[in-house]
């Protein structure tokens, strides 16, 4: 049975060869629709699954694994910043203050023709506080384009993002991209044969 990581993510990626899965890259390139009637954890989750069960209509006698990560501060969903002026402001908004970092994850067990058989999806949160930035800092930052590709304008795992993060409340990865803990536990407590596809 093939394990389908529906993500173009390398961070994601990378976490997966961290826990040892070896799997299949097939991105998803719906069009997400957010359902703002949700609360962020929920949209997280929603967005995840659109993707996982997008991959799944094409895949046979598989897992299929989607993940989604949102940034939110004061109630506002930080996406991917459209330019670099938008990455600065983003930076300038969340310096000196905590946001919340979102990761909804889907899972799903597909037999013939698509048929999903059996899913679960959940999301993760985790609190995280930068220390306060001055201008010159943002605009060294934004320069180097790395926030352009990042939710939030900033990655904590592989650039100068992490001099940024003064603390984090809850799971590190979930930051970078995916809970990996809650990931392995929620799938060993209540889906132990999709567990033991993934990691056995």
């Amino acid at each position: 049975m093939d394990i389908i990581l529906a993500t173009a993510s390398p961070r994601r990626h990378q976490l997966f060869n961290q826990m040892g899965i070896s799997y299949i890259i097939k991105p998803s390139n719906i069009e997400e629709k957010e359902d703002l009637s949700l609360f962020p954890g929920g949209i997280a989750e929603s967005l995840a699954r659109q993707k996982g069960e997008y991959i799944a209509q094409n895949s046979t006698d598989a897992i299929v694994i989607s993940a989604d990560t949102i940034v939110v501060f004061d109630d506002n969903i930080l996406g991917k910043p459209q330019s670099e002026e938008h990455a600065a402001q983003m930076l300038t908004n969340l310096s000196g203050n905590t946001h919340s970092v979102y990761s909804g994850v889907f899972v799903a067990a597909v037999h013939s023709e698509g048929v999903i058989v059996d899913s679960i999806s959940f999301f993760e949160r985790t609190k995280v506080t930068f220390s306060t930035l001055n201008e010159s800092e943002i605009k060294r930052y934004v320069e180097t384009g790395s926030p352009l590709d990042k939710a939030g304008a900033y990655g904590i795992q592989d650039d100068l993002g992490a001099l940024f993060v003064e603390s984090i409340h809850g799971d590190y990865y979930n930051v970078v991209g995916f809970p990996i803990n809650a990931f392995y536990q929620r799938l060993k407590s209540n889906k132990p044969d999709i567990f033991k596809h993934i990691f056995t």
